[in-house]
Formats: C-alpha cells, structure tokens, sequence
C-alpha cells in the first residue's frame, strides 16, 4: 500500500509539471526547466555521500574505531542481504542517525554520538535496521527524481516571473490567466507532494526496518526517545541536510497545516504502527 501511495503521488507530481509546463512556458519551457532541474539534482545524487558527511561534520570509521557499532551493521545488514555499507559518525548530542549513497554498494550509514550514549543495543540495532531499509529501498534514487519533479515546477515558475518582469510570456502555447495561477500554486503543490511521498518513505523504513532486526518494539522505543531529545537537544546542521535524519533534527513536527511541509511523520504516527506491527507478530 505505501508503495501504491508513492506511485500515486509520483503520477500526480508528474501530471503537474505537464499542467504547468502548458500554462507557464509550453512544452520547450518544461524541458528546459526538467533538464536543469534533473542536472543539478544528479549531479547532487552522485556526490551525496561526502557532501552529506561534510554537512554534518561526521568522519568515516572502521571496525578498529567502533567495533561494537560495526558488528551490529555488520549483522543486520546480512539479515537484509546488503553489502557492508560504509560506517561514520558525527559529533553531536543529539541522539540521531541518517544513512545517505547513490546506491547500496555505495551506501554510507551515520550515527551521532549522542546516540551511542542513550540507546540500549536492542534499539540501536532498531535504528540501524531503519537506516539499512532506506538504503535497501534505494530512497535516495526516488528522492532524487522528487526531487528534480518539484524543482522543475518551480523553475517553471521562476522563468515565468522573470518573463513577465521583463515583458516576455509571448509563448503561444502558454497561457496568461492559466500561467498566474500555476506561478503561485503549483510550486506550493509540487512541496506538498514531496513532503508527502518523504513521509511515506519514512513509515516505509520503519516498515522494513522492523522486519530486518525483528524487533518493532525496539525501534519505537528508540523513536520515541530521539524525538524527546531532538525537541531539547539543538543541532548545528544544513536544512538542506535535515530531512534524511531518522527524526528532524532542527523542530518537531507541527499540527494542521504545518504537517503538510513536513519531511517526517508524527512520531506518534511511526510508534502507533510500529506497535499494531509487534501485535500482529
């Protein structure tokens, strides 16, 4: 069903930059701004290992360095038949972990030291196991390609305005009254939706994550306790890095419309699923 929701959102994302590429520019603007979108965003996909590390000032480390930690990614990732991903961590307090590369042979697994410090081995193995799932989805190709999505509605967008700023807009195929609505709203949808489709990928990694260590329990338990320290626990890190932390890192999740714009479920929605997981077990 997650999977089917995704591919729905995906359709829906894909149907709206073909809306607004007729009302803001024709056919020629939305190529032009599907090629520069997927450019920049390719070329972050290919290099997002190192820059994600950088971004959370985290180093690389062997088994010599955390032999504990690498034994447990080491055996969870054999359970879900991955290779050896590439360990680092980064050093902050606040409890947290990311796993970040363009594919699983390049896959790299982060943890912070605060959260070394606070989980027991059962909910780490459960927050490693979250992390191992995203990699074994290849979230970070669909991310990607959302990515790239949303940036070309909003280029769109962006060239429109420039356009009408400087007296342009002449396209024929395009529309004037069609181009000031989708100007506005379609930059606004194309976040919605790819806030949306990263929520599904997070109740997704909790999914497969749980069926790799075998303990739902466990990575709720660590849930909660991540989400409680990151409301109390600042960290020093790039928005632009924030969203492929297991928790947000930088605010909790809001109500109402806030939800909307968020990269994460409600904790309480991830725990809720994870323990109707450890009963049906």
């Amino acid at each position: 069903m997650n999977n089917v929701k995704v591919f729905g959102l995906m359709a829906l994302m894909t149907a709206l930059l073909a809306m607004a590429g007729g009302a803001l520019g024709g056919r020629s603007g939305m190529v032009v701004a599907l090629v520069l979108a997927g450019g920049m965003n390719f070329f972050m996909y290919w290099g997002s290992a190192s820059m994600v590390l950088r971004m959370y000032g985290a180093r690389l480390v062997e088994r010599a360095d955390a032999p504990e930690l690498y034994d447990t990614v080491d055996a969870l990732r054999l359970r879900a038949g991955l290779p050896m991903p590439r360990l680092a961590i980064a050093p902050h307090d606040q409890p947290n972990a990311f796993a970040t590369g363009r594919n699983p042979e390049h896959g790299v697994v982060c943890v912070t030291e605060g959260l070394l410090h606070l989980v027991s081995r059962e909910e780490l193995e459960g927050v490693i196991a979250h992390e191992l799932a995203h990699i074994k989805n290849r979230d970070m190709l669909l991310q990607t390609v959302t990515a790239t999505l949303a940036g070309a509605i909003s280029s769109l967008g962006q060239m429109a305005m420039w356009s009408s700023l400087f007296g342009g807009g002449d396209d024929e195929e395009g529309s004037p009254a069609g181009g000031i609505v989708m100007m506005i709203l379609a930059p606004i949808a194309a976040g919605v939706i790819q806030m949306a489709i990263s929520r599904q990928r997070e109740f997704k990694a909790d999914q497969v994550g749980a069926e790799i260590c075998g303990r739902p329990l466990a990575l709720a338990g660590a849930l909660r306790k991540l989400d409680e320290h990151a409301r109390r626990i600042p960290m020093h890190v790039a928005p632009a890095a924030a969203p492929l932390a297991q928790v947000n890192p930088l605010a909790g999740v809001g109500g109402g419309v806030a939800r909307l714009f968020s990269t994460h479920p409600p904790t309480e929605d991830r725990v809720a699923r994870l323990e109707a997981l450890a009963r049906a077990a």
